[in-house]
């Protein structure tokens, strides 16, 4: 019998979480964002592995971790997180990409065992760089889910959550790429939830970090999104920013650019 890939361990409320480890060297778990799982981090895996430990994980309620009966609290991802960091060996690295990195940085402010912090674009909203979320946003995607209408779902986070153009929506519906957004959906609330209410940036909180971290922004990504990085590289007390030239929101998709980054910063 053709044994499973992924191992799990267990979170604090009984959840299996999975996950898959490769390299060697001090360990760093990656944290994707909405529309992820660990198979989207994996490619950045193999580039950080002849260096360190890399560990990519499903967040809670996606492939094959599994989910809460009572509903989702931002509490419960941090004791997930807190799992694979025991599993680590007590310590760990940690890289966040988007809401990932929002998961990250409220991990490391709650006092979890995170040696180095490197975070991609978090998706706070920045006074003056766009229009806020609604801070109904969760609420209403939750009814859609609710009502079976993924595709609706989809649609209203990439829109008022993300800010994509809805002409640019609609084009997207007719993608591959497309089945994979609602086949997540139902995690879509999760995201939303964790950035909170409006997606503001939580400058007081974020100034209590003492873990040494880097903010990163696309030199292609839209303008809210780095001025978010660099908002928290300017909250944390020693943070550094910088700007990863050619690079936008997808880069996930280009791991080799983040690499050397990466390496220097967490070895």
């Amino acid at each position: 019998m053709t044994q499973p890939a992924f191992q799990t361990v267990t979170s604090a409320d009984g959840t299996p979480i999975a996950f898959e480890q490769t390299g060697r060297g001090r360990p760093v778990i990656l944290v994707g964002g909405a529309f992820n799982d660990r198979s989207t981090v994996a490619a950045l895996a193999a580039e950080l592995a002849p260096d360190l430990t890399a560990i990519t994980y499903d967040r809670r309620g996606r492939g094959d971790s599994g989910t809460a009966d009572d509903g989702y609290a931002a509490e419960r991802e941090i004791e997930d997180l807190a799992a694979l960091i025991e599993h680590a060996g007590g310590s760990a690295a940690v890289f966040g990409h988007s809401s990932g990195a929002v998961l990250a940085l409220e991990a490391a402010r709650r006092g979890l065992p995170i040696d180095r912090l490197a975070v991609y674009e978090p998706p706070y909203v920045v006074e003056g760089t766009r229009a806020r979320p609604p801070v109904d946003l969760t609420d209403r995607l939750r009814t859609l889910l609710g009502q079976g209408r993924r595709d609706e779902a989809v649609a209203l986070f990439l829109t008022e959550a993300v800010d994509v153009p809805a002409e640019m929506v609609e084009g997207m519906r007719a993608e591959p790429v497309w089945k994979w957004f609602t086949g997540l959906a139902h995690t879509l609330p999760y995201d939303t939830a964790l950035c909170g209410p409006g997606n503001v940036l939580p400058a007081d909180r974020l100034a209590t970090l003492t873990v040494p971290t880097l903010a990163i922004g696309g030199g292609l990504s839209p303008q809210w999104l780095t001025a978010a990085a660099r908002a928290v590289a300017d909250a944390i007390p020693g943070a550094r920013y910088l700007t990863l030239d050619g690079q936008d929101h997808g880069v996930l998709n280009q791991p080799e650019a983040l690499r050397p980054l990466l390496v220097d910063f967490l070895t």
